[in-house]
């Protein structure tokens, strides 16, 4: 019994992994605003989605934020101070004077969706729908809302907190629904 107490208290101690939160940014300022949160060392995350602009003269590609006006953090909940004096970060997003971190497996969701070679789409936030689990293809082990459109399906991905989602393209055969 002693070996097996001096064994453990030998181990390193694990550090669980720190909670991701949304923080409210100043309008434009979501690329900005992560840019300067990696360079102070936390990791971030701003989604973002390739769209088309037309002028008159020109068609251009750009990148939009995927859910303007919000960037992902991972950091303490108790030593956010830094975070908030970051340029262009206006809050925290919490309720009731506490901060709300955000679902790690909805965030996780989105990552696979923004890595994967589908075209996304800004949607509306939908409460109502059967939740689906991908099985296969190049969004497998992703959960979401099964949607259905005149010619397909597309599977709705959303951050609760921020009360936004995206939409992907998706074959029928790939989804099960989930209980």
């Amino acid at each position: 019994m002693q070996l097996l107490e001096t064994f453990v208290s030998e181990l390193p101690a694990v550090e669980p992994a720190l909670p991701w939160f949304a923080l409210k940014v100043r309008s434009n300022f979501e690329k900005k605003s992560a840019d300067i949160l990696r360079e102070k060392g936390y990791e971030e995350f701003a989604p973002s989605y390739r769209s088309r602009r037309y002028w008159s003269d020109r068609v251009k590609v750009i990148d939009q934020p995927l859910f303007p006006g919000y960037v992902f953090c991972r950091f303490n909940p108790h030593h956010f101070l830094p975070v908030l004096q970051t340029a262009g970060v206006v809050q925290v997003v919490g309720f009731g004077g506490k901060l709300a971190p955000v679902d790690a497996l909805e965030l996780a969701s989105l990552r696979t969706l923004i890595g994967s070679s589908v075209p996304l789409f800004q949607r509306a936030f939908l409460q109502v729908g059967c939740k689906v689990l991908i099985k296969r293809g190049p969004l497998a082990g992703v959960e979401g809302i099964l949607e259905e459109v005149r010619k397909g399906f597309r599977i709705v991905v959303s951050i609760s907190l921020l009360q936004r989602s995206v939409t992907a393209e998706i074959d029928s055969n790939w989804v099960t629904a989930v209980q």
